[in-house]
């Protein structure tokens, strides 16, 4: 099983960024395989990348992820070629749609059908880095602009047919639409033991393109923390999902929350919304069960981390997030060398993954 790290958030403005670096050195030294760069509202995802390909000589370099709606498509193509050309093609495009607080909010755009707009997106963003004209008629992107002087370019950057497009999705719909189109799909809310609620619908859409699941790799869970006093790993983790229930989105559009409540916490995800929207943050944190925490992360004892390695490799991820907390850098890569000892030992002799196909 491939392994990664992510840098970046929606709170992250870099002032350890020296300390950071150093850790995405040492896990290159350790190993891992990839680093994803996020960005909401703090650092963006492409520049952090772009220092790191001069720190770096191994792992690879994805953006975890881009948002469509920051960027017209033929720049992310531009800065996805860029950082490919710059990292000697160690780079993985991922993209995503946000959502509407941030879309709308933030960046001043209608968030109004984002499905389309993401086809759209990824067309032309594989038009350009496989070195075609810049030429498309769609409903959201018309290139060259009619009645302009424009006229329908190559880049001059040296293209990359096959560079890789990640999408991170979660609804049933784009979830297809990964499927169809993407290489790989950048998985949050996986809960295993409900596989089927995310990996259903990207198998739909692949076959849909003459495609299986096989074809595309499936990058999800993450390990949130190892040791003994599991109920205290319970409580550090609740307010972050509380977040993701509460805060991620809009009372009307949480992905986050629609996700987790098909696997079956509507009840939980229901109650922990309505208490952050009322502004009780604390009571939302406390009302996440711990049977949720359990299942949509990989904490507790060694023991209790393995398996939940296990059962992620069995429904069919071939590529785990670990996330080492730490007071220190230190203490950071101990951890992330523990984290990494444990993947090792879960994915040893494991057997292989089981269908999760329903029905």
């Amino acid at each position: 099983m491939r392994t990664s790290i992510s840098i970046g958030s929606a709170y992250y403005d870099g002032d350890d960024w020296d300390d950071m670096v150093a850790f995405v050195q040492a896990a290159e030294r350790l190993g891992v395989d990839s680093v994803w760069s996020a960005e909401a509202w703090g650092l963006d995802a492409v520049t952090p990348l772009a220092y790191l390909a001069g720190q770096t000589e191994r792992i690879r370099l994805g953006t975890g992820i881009m948002q469509i709606s920051a960027r017209a498509p033929s720049m992310t193509a531009l800065s996805a070629l860029s950082l490919a050309q710059l990292s000697g093609d160690r780079f993985t495009l991922g993209l995503g749609v946000s959502g509407p607080q941030v879309v709308e909010g933030f960046h001043g755009a209608s968030f109004a059908k984002p499905l389309s707009r993401l086809r759209e997106h990824v067309e032309i963003v594989r038009m350009i880095t496989r070195g075609e004209r810049a030429s498309y008629d769609g409903e959201h992107h018309t290139l060259p602009l009619p009645g302009g002087e424009g006229k329908a370019l190559r880049t001059s950057i040296r293209p990359r047919a096959d560079l890789s497009i990640y999408l991170a999705t979660l609804g049933t719909r784009s979830l297809e639409l990964t499927g169809e189109l993407a290489d790989g799909w950048l998985g949050t809310c996986f809960v295993p033991e409900h596989a089927d609620v995310m990996l259903d619908p990207i198998r739909r859409g692949a076959e849909k393109a003459g495609r299986t699941l096989d074809d595309l790799a499936i990058h999800a869970g993450g390990i949130g923390g190892v040791g003994e006093n599991v109920e205290e790993l319970v409580a550090r983790a609740r307010p972050q999902m509380a977040f993701t229930l509460g805060g991620m989105g809009s009372p009307k559009t949480n992905f986050y929350n629609a996700a987790y409540s098909r696997a079956g916490f509507e009840d939980a995800c229901r109650d922990v919304q309505q208490r952050w929207v009322a502004g009780d943050r604390d009571g939302a944190a406390a009302a996440v069960p711990t049977e949720l925490v359990l299942a949509a992360n990989i904490l507790g004892t060694p023991e209790m981390v393995v398996e939940r390695i296990r059962a992620h490799a069995s429904a069919g991820v071939d590529s785990i997030r670990v996330g080492p907390q730490g007071r220190t850098l230190d203490e950071r890569i101990a951890n992330l060398e523990q984290a990494l000892d444990l993947v090792e030992q879960a994915t040893a002799h494991r057997p292989a993954a089981t269908s999760t196909t329903s029905g």
